[in-house]
C-alpha cells in the first residue's frame, strides 16, 4: 500500500483507548465528550436524515431510552446534516409515528466527528456515515464498537445486551458467554498458572474442565 492509499483509509479508533474527543453543534444544545464523564455513551451514526431505515433505528432507541437510562447510560445521534435537517425529521417522527426522540443528534456538516470515529466508509460511499455504534465507559474509554451496511438497521435490544454484560464484567471480574442476559451464568476468568488449574475442580463453580468454569453472580 502507498502512502497516498494509507492516507485515504478512515481512521479508526480502537478498543480499551480514550475514545476521541469532540465539541460539536445538537438539536439540545453543545455536547461535547467531557459531558458524558461518569457515565455510559452509546454514540451511533446514521447516513442522513428522512431515511426509512434510520428511521426505525431512532424510534427503537427513543422507545428503550428509559431502558438505557436505566443502566446509568446516554444516547447521542450523528449524521452529516444540518440541525435545521435533524429537527425536522424528529418532527416529522413524532407527527407520524407518534415518537418522540429525547436524546441529542451531532450535527457534522464538517464531518470532523465521523472521520475521528472512522465513521466514514469510503467503500460505502464519501458524504455519508455507515450505520456505526460505538459505546463508551464512564471513563471515557471505548469498549465496544459495531458497523453495520446502510442497507440493514441495527438491532437496539443487542446494546442494551451488551452495556448489561461490559457492567457485571466491569463489576465481577468475569465474562459472558453467547448471547449472554442477566441472569445467566457468567465465565469465571481461566487459571493462568498449572497449580491454579490444579485447583480449579474443587473451587465451587459449576465445573466443566480446568479452563471452563461458570457460576452466577448476584
Amino acid at each position: 500500500m502507498t502512502d497516498q492509499q494509507q492516507d485515504l483509509q478512515p481512521a479508526l479508533p480502537r478498543l480499551n483507548e480514550p475514545a476521541p474527543d469532540f465539541n460539536a453543534k445538537t438539536t439540545h444544545g453543545p455536547r461535547s465528550l467531557a459531558d458524558y464523564k461518569g457515565k455510559w455513551l452509546v454514540l451511533f451514526s446514521h447516513p442522513a436524515d428522512f431515511t426509512p431505515v434510520c428511521t426505525t433505528e431512532f424510534m427503537a432507541f427513543a422507545k428503550r431510552a428509559e431502558q438505557f437510562k436505566a443502566l446509568d447510560t446516554e444516547l447521542l445521534g450523528l449524521s452529516i446534516d444540518s440541525n435545521f435537517a435533524h429537527i425536522a425529521w424528529t418532527r416529522n417522527i413524532k407527527e407520524h409515528f407518534g415518537v418522540e426522540i429525547p436524546f441529542p443528534i451531532i450535527e457534522d456538516l464538517s464531518m470532523k466527528v465521523a472521520n475521528a470515529y472512522g465513521m466514514i466508509q469510503p467503500g460505502a460511499s464519501d458524504t455519508s456515515a455507515v450505520r456505526a455504534t460505538f459505546i463508551i465507559d464512564p471513563e471515557g474509554v471505548l469498549r465496544a464498537m459495531v458497523y453495520y451496511p446502510m442497507s440493514n438497521g441495527r438491532s437496539v435490544d443487542e446494546f442494551l445486551r451488551l452495556i448489561e454484560a461490559l457492567q457485571t464484567s466491569d463489576e465481577h471480574g468475569v465474562a459472558t458467554p453467547e448471547a449472554w442476559k442477566p441472569g445467566e451464568k457468567v465465565i469465571v476468568p481461566p487459571p493462568q498458572t498449572q497449580a491454579e488449574a490444579d485447583k480449579r475442580e474443587g473451587e465451587g463453580y459449576e465445573y466443566t474442565d480446568w479452563y471452563f468454569s461458570k457460576k452466577d453472580v448476584a
